[in-house]
């Protein structure tokens, strides 16, 4: 299993730089609470847009560079955010709109090839270092199917295995739940092709 270490200490002063401060303690306020509330969001979700990001690209210092980029576009729409989804849907939405322009701009000449071996891994509490292995490489290999999948399908499986509900995941794709369920089967058939063939 992937381990991602959650820092709250990490977005406290995330970019301060970003508010034109007056002398006026109601912006001030403003500030710190929105401050607050966006390492409160950060905290909450980084395991999630971690893995999400792993889902479309292989390579440790792009998928933080990727990881960064998420974190400000979420900094810059925080007082946006209305309530109208949950945080958690806000947050993916804003996590699959970076990803799919990244993806979208990458060239395709060269799939994913470079294994994660950089990522940190943790031991479950009984596994022996075979099963720590085995589980390290079939883990490895669903990541590379993932990436071999089609857009669509690789945004859909990743949210799947995040634990999304179909309306979660049809909020964050803007498109209907009968059509989550009919790309979510697509995705899950070509994912088996792809695992089995290998």
């Amino acid at each position: 299993m992937i381990q991602f270490v959650v820092q709250p200490q990490r977005y406290t002063s995330f970019t301060l730089a970003n508010y034109q401060l007056t002398n006026n303690n109601k912006n001030k306020e403003s500030l710190l609470s929105h401050q607050k509330q966006f390492a409160e969001w950060m905290s909450d979700h980084e395991k999630m847009l971690k893995h999400i990001i792993v889902g479309f690209e292989a390579k440790p210092a792009i998928q933080e560079e990727l990881f960064q980029e998420i974190a400000l576009n979420i900094w810059q729409a925080l007082p946006k955010f209305k309530g109208d989804a949950s945080v958690k849907t806000f947050v993916a939405r804003i996590a699959h709109n970076i990803l799919v322009t990244h993806v979208a701009k990458a060239v395709r000449t060269v799939k994913a090839d470079q294994d994660i071996n950089e990522q940190e891994h943790i031991a479950s509490g009984e596994a022996t270092p075979y099963q720590q292995l085995d589980k390290q490489q079939r883990q490895q290999r669903l990541f590379k199917a993932i990436r071999q999948l089609k857009l669509d399908q690789q945004q859909i499986i990743t949210l799947a295995l995040e634990g999304m509900s179909y309306q979660e995941m049809a909020d964050i794709l803007s498109i209907s739940i009968n059509l989550v369920g009919v790309r979510l089967q697509r995705a899950k058939t070509s994912l088996m092709q792809l695992l089995e063939a290998k």
